[in-house]
């Protein structure tokens, strides 16, 4: 490798690595943006109330549950046997077009309510014999009860017109409506970290922590309610969920790769953590650094600058791909050099690993935030692509955690949670349906957070 291209990877490596002392250090910004959101203030964290508990473990019933958070809507039929076991009873996968991402607000709800219609058909399901609905909605939400709330703002490439500022249940209701499902009723809202933490805690009382490390990340944990002083209803339970809407936080460390892909993309300025981690970002930060080793004539094959020229060509699976040995061939990159292939490996390497790195010290925040002297042991149940299939992504979130907590570390599990946020959907609109939860909504009427 020539000295002039390992100086510029001896540069990078500064640029996207940091130690235990610089995680410590963003893990105590992460405690003051979650305190200040807990209070209403100014906070890059959102601390969005959810207004539902973690499970008993013994809600009984079948619900139904939509789960919106990527390219897809799924819709499933969950079955509780009120002893921690919830079994899907029939699941279906939906491709959200461009068109409806990206059109009304009317086009895009009555494309989800289409797909129920499809969906009770395929598997001849009578809906009216379902309990409730729960809807997952992967988007930030100021939510005033556990089935109303607003969206805030679009992520995740979506734009939907007429959406932003109003109701997501009340529009969904309307879709459904249109289609002559208004006898579903929608029993809770929840984000897909909350149901991931729903979905766990279930089965397994110990789980205190949600994640989410896919095409986007966020996270949600069981909050005291005395802590959350922009809450201002019953004080009963102890607890509620909070979602943190972490990929906001804006208290970290940005390189010259991060501001040339936040000046790009369609939201500059937002989402500064999430840009770091997801799967959405980190193709594309690692095709800006391979093109400026291109025009600084450290890679100089010509099929390299043909095949990452395209914005966003490069995708988080294309990294994963490299990583199992077959991303070469993927792009029709047959020809090039042995040493061209391991210097882009490196890139890919860093770039993955930072994220990895950035979601363990963000858990290690909220961890230590409950928790403060690591007394106790916690479960960490995590739903996305990054931490399930891609190489390494999980042994570099351990090993950060090994750094900051040392033999502590070994109370912290991290444990996959697949199919959590439309699980846990399900499992939310059977709390919802308890006894005090359906006394809580009747006078969540009059209860607002700042």
């Amino acid at each position: 490798m020539k000295g002039q291209t390992q100086s510029f990877l001896e540069d990078l490596h500064g640029l996207f690595y940091f130690n235990a002392q610089d995680a410590r250090d963003i893990m105590l910004r992460f405690h003051s943006e979650m305190g200040l959101g807990l209070t209403g203030k100014e906070s890059s964290l959102k601390m969005i109330p959810s207004f539902v508990r973690r499970p008993k473990g013994k809600e009984k019933g079948s619900f139904l549950a939509i789960d919106l958070g990527g390219t897809n809507i799924r819709v499933l039929a969950v079955s509780l046997d009120g002893k921690g076991r919830a079994e899907p009873l029939a699941i279906s996968r939906y491709p959200i077009s461009h068109e409806a991402m990206t059109g009304t607000g009317d086009m895009f709800f009555d494309f989800i309510a289409e797909s129920m219609e499809s969906f009770f058909k395929e598997h001849q399901i009578d809906a009216k014999r379902l309990q409730g609905l729960g809807f997952t909605f992967s988007f930030p939400v100021v939510q005033s009860s556990i089935a109303s709330g607003r969206l805030i703002s679009w992520t995740k490439g979506f734009s939907a017109s007429g959406v932003e500022g109003e109701d997501v249940v009340e529009l969904l209701t309307r879709a459904l409506k249109r289609r002559n499902m208004g006898f579903i009723e929608v029993a809770a809202l929840i984000n897909d970290t909350v149901g991931t933490l729903v979905a766990k805690s279930y089965a397994n009382p110990a789980c205190d922590m949600g994640v989410i490390l896919g095409t986007g990340t966020n996270a949600a944990y069981p909050e005291k309610t005395g802590r959350i002083t922009k809450y201002k209803g019953p004080r009963h339970p102890d607890e509620m969920i909070i979602n943190i809407e972490w990929g906001g936080f804006n208290k970290i460390r940005r390189n010259i790769y991060d501001e040339t892909l936040d000046r790009g993309s369609f939201n500059p300025g937002e989402q500064r953590m999430e840009k770091m981690v997801s799967g959405m970002y980190l193709g594309e930060i690692a095709r800006l650094i391979i093109m400026d080793m291109v025009k600084e004539g450290l890679l100089l094959n010509p099929h390299i600058h043909h095949a990452f020229s395209e914005p966003y060509r490069l995708t988080a699976e294309h990294l994963s791909l490299a990583e199992q040995g077959q991303f070469f061939n993927e792009l029709g990159l047959i020809q090039v050099p042995q040493e061209d292939r391991e210097i882009i490996l490196e890139v890919f390497r860093l770039v993955s690993g930072r994220s990895a790195r950035i979601a363990a010290t963000a858990i290690s925040a909220v961890i230590t935030w409950m928790d403060k002297k690591m007394d106790s042991s916690h479960v960490i149940a995590i739903d996305g692509s990054l931490f399930e299939k891609y190489p390494n992504y999980r042994e570099n979130m351990e090993a950060m955690l090994r750094e900051i907590f040392g033999d502590s570390a070994g109370k912290i599990k991290l444990e996959k949670e697949m199919d959590g946020s439309g699980i846990g959907a399900a499992i939310t609109a059977a709390i919802a349906s308890s006894p005090w939860d359906k006394s809580l909504i009747a006078r969540l009427s009059s209860l607002r957070c700042r």
